[in-house]
């Protein structure tokens, strides 16, 4: 596939293309300026029933207390949850509008995407990443997972949940609502498996069909000690 970027003018489907394979670097900003836009809207969504169960079976298997990094927080729902449920909580999150509303619900939130997370090496015991890594090119998944590892504690669990495909596709989806269109990376589960592999151990795959007929893969990771 071709390397390639959104401007702020293009419409669902249409990418302005460059060099060559997708880079991370190409579609954050405007992943920044997509979420930006949508952020009040996606506050008021209720959170749908298969995504309580994959965060509570997640949840159960947490000590009390764990200190946990939301990576790609949005407006702070999961985030006030887990705080909720006894969790010291960090969110982080691409886009400054969804950290103001994770902030006005008293979370400790930033400004930080997957490739710049800068915080101390081991500093959390968890890790909770619901359908951000989707958005990075598997050109540059290695080092946001390596990123994600570096700062959890050895021994410490790491949940990713994404949409994917038995397919592998890169790029913007069709009829995306969003301005500008997202970029997506749809990974088959074995190759989703095989990115993880060399940096956790797998402590749990399974995938989800959800009520909309997307396939949903939960992946629960523990970096070795």
């Amino acid at each position: 596939m071709a390397r390639v970027a959104l401007d702020g003018r293009a419409s669902p489907g249409q990418y302005m293309i460059r060099w060559g394979m997708p880079r991370y670097e190409d579609v954050l900003e405007p992943l920044r300026t997509a979420y930006d836009g949508h952020a009040a809207w996606r506050d008021g969504l209720s959170k749908e029933p298969w995504k309580v169960a994959e965060r509570q079976a997640f949840r159960d298997r947490l000590e009390p207390g764990s200190r946990l990094l939301e990576v790609g927080a949005g407006p702070g729902q999961d985030s006030a949850w887990f705080r909720a449920e006894g969790m010291s909580v960090v969110a982080a999150d691409l886009s400054p509008a969804m950290v103001e509303l994770c902030r006005a619900k008293g979370i400790d939130a930033y400004v930080k995407d997957l490739l710049h997370l800068d915080f101390p090496a081991e500093s959390f015991d968890v890790v909770f990443a619901m359908n951000c890594l989707l958005h990075v090119p598997n050109e540059d998944l290695p080092a946001a997972l390596a990123a994600i590892r570096d700062v959890v504690r050895p021994g410490g669990l790491v949940f990713v949940g994404v949409y994917g495909n038995e397919t592998p596709f890169e790029g913007p989806l069709d009829g995306d609502q969003h301005d500008p269109p997202r970029f997506f990376s749809w990974r088959s589960d074995e190759q989703l498996c095989a990115f993880a592999r060399p940096l956790f151990e797998i402590a749990d795959f399974h995938p989800v069909i959800t009520d909309k007929g997307f396939r949903f893969q939960s992946l629960t990771l523990r970096r070795p000690r």
